[in-house]
């Protein structure tokens, strides 16, 4: 995951690491948080695993709601379920939604690594 420079930040003033990371929301091709859908799309809560290699994981796989037309092209960290921090992310293999659908967010392919670059 590509680290934000106030994650870092966050981390040399003493925060803990992923547990700052709340929930994890999907953006699309242009950098822009999903939004739409029936059902709606939203971000889902996470918990992390123990660092394991030098990485941290989501404890389950996460399920979102994807709108007709919605484009996923990355996932972000953020501090609450609306608003909150960006604390970054990283891209995922683009997938377009000719309808609405539903998007699984893998805890095995998804983690917070410390030596991730900005």
């Amino acid at each position: 995951m590509a680290m934000t420079e106030a994650f870092r930040e966050y981390l040399l003033n003493g925060g803990s690491g992923a547990d700052v990371i709340t929930h994890i929301g999907l953006i699309d091709d242009t950098g822009t948080e999903l939004t739409g859908g029936d059902p709606a799309y939203a971000r889902q809560a996470v918990s992390w695993a123990a660092p394991s290699g030098g990485i941290v994981r989501p404890t389950a796989d996460l399920t979102f709601n994807v709108p007709a037309s919605g484009v996923v092209a990355g996932w972000r960290g953020f501090t609450a379920l609306t608003a909150g921090t960006n604390y970054g992310g990283a891209a995922l293999t683009e997938e377009t939604f000719a309808g609405q659908g539903q998007y699984k967010l893998l805890a095995a392919s998804t983690g917070i690594s410390a030596s991730d670059p900005a």
